[in-house]
């Protein structure tokens, strides 16, 4: 179904035959459908049909500018603003929108105020206050009763965290949406099209004549921007007294961080050009959010910085990093907003803070062996998700925890205190204790108790860092007590080996003593084998420059810091790594052996090429003349908003790349370069209408 104030073409390739219609178009045209159905393009007249035909030859019909075109009709001749899309082979769909008689009126540009609405949003040091800059000017540009953005959870609820609407209407600031009130069709589609107008929702919305394409083919309308809501969602936003509603998804991190949502008490109409500025500021948002998210765990990676050093220097005085780990508890439980923490390790629990007591955590740490857990565990509920533990949920409602040591048993844990609160949501109510169906009330209340405040992803990113950290420290004290006394290695050959370090230990003459499986993993080839440090030297593509750094660690004594590359294999061009070579002194003065660990660089090293791409873009775009191509020169006020968009690009790869985990630079910095590359070609869609005002009546 598609909304009636538009009508939807499906057109065959390449003879351009109509072999669909809206149902209405017998209402904007004067010729009954059986007429359209199965005839040229042509049949609207020579513009739209060469319209079409240059689309379709370009290829691609990504951003395909729209363009106002004079159509033949029964009525008279009719103007009407045409976007295609190409959905699949064979066919494209042919909208046309804005239909009237004669052109509309020229109105002044956009690109002047958005301008100076980026510089404005790049200025912005918080989401709070870049959400409310946000929904106030998209009110103004909208002229909607009410405009919110929404975040959305981890678990797919959505909150109202910014509200501006006209006075007499209820506030929904800070109102949820549960996620069972959201279709998947819908949240797919938010996913998939950055933004949808549905201009009057009580109209009732038009089916495609005939229902299927010849031969039964269906065709898919999801990217048509005049495809109507779903039934259910059109009524509930009726029932709630909205007759329009526009939104606009913001992608962060290759999801739907939140949603720019403008809803209008009666019919409302927004342009393509508005629509457009909407979609460019929604890319200049969406990459504020990335900046603004990571910046934070930025800052709080100097405090997980000095947490590692404190444990360094512990370590080499007196091996008892635990206790350095929780002498100042500010910084190990601020970079996390937490309240406690507990560290299980070699059978002991050591706490800080508000900790559940002894026995809560055994029970807490012997779940956590239960669960496949690769990176980190998070719960705000750990009392509602695991019964068990609800005795804890008082103090310790909330838990985050990484494994430090072998695959089970060894957990650094942070804890949060219960937060009981009130929350508004809209949409269903839950279902009552006897199994009754929904309310049907749209707003209701919830008292929430054994919940705390939910993890972040970036927390997740921190703690995973810390984790790391205290790995690297138990890696290394563990490897010296192999290279101290016999009888203890059997004790740790098998925490050592089950680490995801790859690590190496050898004695003073360079013979290895131990090598874990993870350097087989990172060599891609049997580790057993290698015997010497001059075995291990010829995995790398300078194995004489590797191997005599390594033999002067056993002369000079010196530690070695270096990267190098693996030996290519097949197509790869060898993965980078970094080397940290120790040698061990012993009592006497003598040399015990050498402890030498890997650290894969490849994410690192994509990571850089990614900030350089991005950089030589932004440089290249803010020089005189750096449009592509033989492109005609912009109107200046357009040139002004492209060097603005690369300069909120450049604020963003700035404050990205110093995350703390290096996993996700590369991809955010990716992201960052293709909402910016996309807010710059909406831009072009702005210059067009500065520059092309569309025929008029006369044909001049």
């Amino acid at each position: 179904m598609v909304q009636a104030h538009g009508v939807l073409l499906v057109v065959a390739e390449p003879h351009a035959q109509v072999m669909q219609i809206s149902a209405n178009a017998p209402l904007h045209f004067g010729w009954s459908i059986d007429t359209i159905v199965g005839q040229g393009i042509d049949r609207f007249g020579t513009e739209l049909a060469h319209a079409v035909r240059q689309w379709t030859e370009a290829g691609s019909l990504t951003l395909a500018i729209p363009r106002r075109v004079r159509l033949t009709t029964a009525t008279g001749i009719t103007t009407a603003l045409v976007t295609m899309h190409r959905p699949g082979t064979g066919s494209v769909l042919v909208e046309l929108e804005d239909l009237r008689k004669t052109p509309p009126k020229r109105t002044p540009p956009l690109t002047a105020r958005l301008t100076d609405l980026v510089a404005r949003l790049s200025a912005a040091h918080s989401i709070t206050a870049l959400a409310d800059l946000v929904v106030t000017e998209l009110r103004e540009l909208t002229g909607f009763d009410r405009v919110v953005m929404q975040r959305w959870d981890v678990a797919g609820h959505a909150e109202v965290i910014a509200e501006a609407r006209r006075r007499t209407l209820v506030p929904h600031l800070h109102r949820r949406v549960p996620a069972h009130a959201v279709h998947a069709a819908t949240r797919a589609h938010q996913l998939r099209h950055r933004t949808h107008l549905a201009v009057d929702l009580h109209a009732d919305p038009v089916a495609m004549y005939p229902a299927a394409a010849p031969e039964g083919r269906s065709t898919d309308l999801g990217a048509a921007a005049l495809l109507a809501l779903p039934p259910a969602e059109r009524a509930q936003l009726v029932t709630d007294g909205v007759g329009a509603l526009f939104e606009v998804s913001l992608l962060h991190e290759g999801r739907v961080w939140g949603l720019l949502r403008c809803t209008h008490g009666s019919a409302r109409y927004l342009t393509v050009e508005v629509r457009a500025a909407i979609e460019l500021l929604a890319e200049v948002v969406s990459t504020r959010i990335s900046a603004l998210e990571h910046y934070a765990e930025a800052q709080a990676e100097v405090l997980v910085r000095r947490l590692e050093h404190r444990l360094i220097e512990a370590t080499s005085a007196d091996g008892d990093w635990q206790r350095a780990l929780f002498e100042t508890p500010r910084q190990l439980l601020q970079p996390l907003g937490a309240t406690g923490a507990a560290l299980r390790f070699d059978g002991e629990i050591h706490t800080t803070g508000d900790a559940p007591a002894v026995v809560d955590l055994q029970r807490l740490f012997a779940h956590l062996d239960t669960l496949p857990m690769a990176g980190v565990f998070a719960s705000a509920a750990i009392g509602k998700e695991h019964p068990p533990l609800a005795g804890m949920s008082c103090a310790a409602a909330g838990v985050l925890a990484v494994r430090i040591g072998a695959a089970r048993g060894e957990y650094l844990a942070w804890f949060r205190r219960e937060q009981p609160h009130d929350v508004i949501w809209s949409g269903p109510g839950p279902a009552g204790r006897s199994g009754t169906a929904p309310t049907a009330d749209p707003t209701w209340r919830e008292h929430v108790r054994e919940t705390a405040l939910p993890w972040r992803m970036r927390e997740c990113a921190i703690a995973k860092a810390i984790g790391a950290s205290v790995a690297d420290i138990v890696t290394q004290l563990r490897s010296v007590r192999v290279l101290i006394a016999e009888r203890q290695l059997r004790k740790m050959h098998g925490a050592v080996e089950a680490m995801d370090e790859p690590c190496v230990v050898t004695d003073a003459d360079g013979d290895i003593l131990l090598i874990n499986s993870a350097v087989g993993r990172l060599i891609g080839g049997p580790h057993r084998q290698l015997e010497t440090l001059d075995d291990l030297a010829a995995a790398f593509t300078d194995a004489e420059g590797t191997a005599a750094m390594l033999a002067t660690l056993l002369v000079d004594r010196r530690p070695w810091r270096g990267e190098v590359r693996l030996t290519p294999r097949g197509h790869d061009a060898g993965t980078p790594v970094a080397v940290r070579a120790d040698p061990i002194p012993g009592v006497d003065g003598g040399l015990l052996g050498v402890v030498v660990m890997l650290t894969d660089l490849s994410e690192r090293h994509e990571a850089e090429v990614a900030r350089d791409r991005l950089q030589r873009l932004i440089l290249a775009a803010q020089r005189p003349g750096g449009a592509p191509g033989d492109a005609p020169p912009a109107p200046p006020t357009v040139q002004a908003l492209v060097s603005a968009i690369w300069a909120n690009a450049g604020v963003a790869v700035s404050e990205i790349a110093d995350s703390a985990d290096a996993a996700s630079i590369a991809p955010l910095l990716q992201e960052v370069e293709a909402a910016t590359e996309h807010a710059v070609r909406l831009s072009a869609i702005l210059g067009r209408f500065t520059l092309d005002p569309g025929p008029t009546p006369d044909g001049e």
